[in-house]
């Protein structure tokens, strides 16, 4: 059955807690109209942490299931968030689909453009909403250039960094290996600049660069840089790394800058407004994606979730589509290939719009 259109409440189950499941969680533990009525994890002890942090912010328990399926075709389940490792994301979206439950799956959409496109057409074939939570299109400065930029023309260059620290790749997920820091943050940087520019990357050319974690034995490259081509001539550098010190003030260093035929943007996330020094350290604490303001769950990361919600209950198209989020794979796919080969590749075309 295709989940129907409430107007309340939204009942949603949770695939996967970890760092995302219980973020998600969080974000939607005080919005009014949704109850979190199911969850499932890798081992049954992590969905019942969860399934009891829930319960511990004053919500009813939601039921714990053992596989995914169970909780895809679970009668008190309209909705699913997937916040499982990258490389799991496209079957468990193809089994949610195809379950008629909404969909949000954490970024990046799939790891490869196969497994990209068979879960779109899935969330197509369905009529379900499907959104890849690429929440910082909701952070109130990329919202405020995507206006600016509108009104300069043109981009001529584009740089994007996203650098974590090694407390990220070495503590923060457990399946470092499985991934690199370009699916990790480059996703984030390449669904922004494109959208911010209004314009598609058809061509890429990558390096990397291996040692530190691999010292570690993490198999995944410490460094990467795309040099991306967009259709219009615009030419980007998405820069990641996972490799700065623990002693780095924030886990992540961050910043956007655009060179437009009429006007310059550029995007500074590293104090976001708060700077505190202690007697052990300086630190800039993160206030725009996820904060709890007087005990209220806010910031962009919230805003992402509680849009998704509305679209689920109007019908109405993310602006995040899943078109755009399959071209960020897409994206990645050939600047990986690229990496392997050290050549440039070709980005594939568009997906056609379903509808």
């Amino acid at each position: 059955m295709t989940a129907s259109l409430r107007a309340e409440p939204l009942r949603i189950g949770i695939v996967g807690a970890g760092i995302m499941g219980r973020g998600n969680a969080v974000a939607l533990s005080r919005e009014p109209g949704v109850s979190i009525t199911a969850c499932v994890s890798r081992t049954r002890a992590s969905a019942d942490r969860l399934a009891d942090e829930i319960a511990g912010r004053g919500a009813p328990r939601p039921r714990v299931h053992d596989q995914p399926h169970d909780l895809f075709t679970d009668d008190a389940v309209d909705a699913v968030v997937i916040t499982t490792p990258d490389h799991q994301h496209a079957d468990l979206v193809v089994a949610a689909a195809e379950a008629g439950r909404h969909v949000l799956v954490e970024k990046p959409f799939a790891t490869s453009v196969a497994d990209a496109d068979r879960a779109l057409a899935a969330v197509r074939s369905a009529g379900v909403i499907g959104m890849c939570l690429f929440n910082h299109r909701w952070v109130p400065a990329y919202a405020q250039a995507y206006d600016e930029l509108g009104t300069m023309g043109d981009a001529a260059v584009a740089y994007a960094r996203k650098n974590d620290t090694i407390t990220v790749s070495t503590e923060m997920i457990n399946w470092a290996a499985h991934t690199t820091s370009a699916w990790f943050l480059s996703s984030h940087d390449i669904d922004l600049v494109s959208w911010l520019i209004r314009d598609r990357v058809v061509r890429v050319y990558t390096t990397g660069r291996w040692g530190v974690l691999r010292g570690r034995g993490i198999d995944t490259p410490d460094a990467i840089q795309i040099h991306a081509e967009y259709e219009r001539g615009t030419v980007a550098t998405f820069e990641s790394a996972w490799i700065s010190p623990a002693s780095f003030p924030t886990p992540v260093d961050s910043y956007i800058g655009i060179v437009a035929e009429g006007g310059v943007i550029q995007l500074d996330r590293q104090a976001e407004n708060l700077v505190v020094a202690r007697p052990d350290g300086l630190t800039y604490p993160r206030t725009l994606l996820q904060r709890v303001v007087h005990g209220v769950p806010a910031g962009a990361y919230r805003d992402a979730i509680v849009h998704w919600i509305e679209c689920c209950r109007t019908g109405a198209e993310p602006l995040v589509t899943l078109e755009s989020s399959r071209d960020v794979t897409a994206v990645l796919a050939a600047a990986h290939e690229s990496l392997r080969t050290r050549q440039p590749v070709d980005v594939p075309p568009p997906a056609e719009p379903s509808r």
